[in-house]
């Protein structure tokens, strides 16, 4: 009997990217206004956050947000199996390990991006994971990094940034059973580049990804980085398996609309439509005593490049909107024709 037998990999065409400080439960909600079938993510949650802190207020989602990853980061195995154990009371997809990010505090954490230079350690963390549940576990990483700046000297001595080293670290990796794979196609500098930086320097290598996933085809291979359109994403998925993108679902959420052909709709939602079902979720929040602008926030994209932008920004940065707001914002959106 295989010991890592596990629930089959969601092979889901497009993901919307884990985001620190973006992809909360206010903004999956909001996606789901939009689209009921991407593959959504939680923040990067660290294990001890996991272990030590309010579960409900970390791990609490709701149903609507399935199918739905969580993503931890960790340090060590236990530490991992701890966090994965106690999710398990919470209803995720699918379990994923951050070695892709590439923060001064998390690497300084010996967690994310830094781990690619330990894959003999990865590996043991995704086996503690994958002990502690029957849900699938999957991995997000670089292609490579620079970490000659903050890793011990033993190991700085040499920069994992090539073909080779991405190859080894996934032959390893996939020895434990692992085989989702969302490569970042970018190295991550750990010192000297900060996160944004990092998502834009460093030159994005999509024939690294569509090589791994040639030359090792068994594997699921997910692409991720810089990729705005619906033409990029047609033209990666002849190579690879599904596409995540973050930060331009974040800024335009109404692309979301155009995903539909990857699952057999024809997603016509209006903006209309999408501000009355933004009603109705605040309202529910506020009978729960959170503030609207916890939601509101994530919204700021909706009329991207539309001529009611600015507008709506202007409206929903008010601490104090709230449902009332924006039951006259739609009125006054509907008389001036912005929507």
């Amino acid at each position: 009997m295989n010991k890592y037998k596990k629930k089959e990999i969601i092979k889901n065409k497009i993901s919307v990217a884990p985001m620190v400080d973006r992809t909360d439960r206010h903004f999956r909600n909001f996606v789901r206004m939009i689209n009921k079938d991407v593959l959504l993510y939680t923040e990067m949650i660290t294990a001890q956050a996991i272990i030590n802190g309010d579960l409900d207020y970390i791990l609490g989602f709701d149903k609507i947000e399935n199918p739905i990853v969580l993503q931890i980061a960790a340090t060590s195995p236990e530490d991992a199996y701890k966090a994965v154990k106690i999710s398990e009371k919470y209803d995720y997809d699918e379990i994923n390990l951050n070695v892709g990010c590439p923060s001064d505090r998390v690497s300084g954490n010996m967690m994310g991006a830094c781990l690619m230079a330990y894959p003999e350690k990865v590996a043991k963390i995704l086996e503690a994971m994958n002990s502690a549940t029957s849900k699938p576990v999957s991995i997000k990483h670089r292609i490579g990094i620079d970490g000659t700046k903050i890793l011990p000297d033993e190991i700085s001595k040499k920069v994992f940034d090539t073909y080779e080293d991405m190859k080894n670290f996934v032959e390893i990796v996939k020895k434990v059973g692992i085989k989702k794979f969302i490569i970042h196609a970018r190295i991550a500098v750990l010192a000297g580049l900060d996160t944004k930086q990092n998502r834009e320097i460093p030159p994005l290598r999509y024939d690294e990804v569509y090589k791994i996933k040639k030359e090792i085809p068994d594997l699921y291979v997910e692409i991720n980085g810089g990729i705005k359109t619906v033409e990029e994403i047609d033209k990666h998925l002849e190579h690879v398996d599904s596409v995540m993108i973050g930060r331009q679902i974040y800024e335009n959420p109404m692309i979301l609309t155009q995903f539909g052909k990857y699952y057999g709709k024809n997603i016509k939602i209006t903006r209309e439509e999408i501000i009355e079902k933004m009603i109705k979720y605040v309202e529910k929040i506020e009978l729960n005593g959170i503030r609207p602008h916890l939601f509101l926030m994530h919204t700021h994209g909706l009329f991207f490049g539309k001529k009611g932008s600015k507008f709506w920004k202007r409206a929903i940065n008010n601490p104090k909107a709230d449902s009332f707001m924006l039951k006259n914002l739609l009125k006054e959106l509907k008389n001036e024709r912005k929507i």
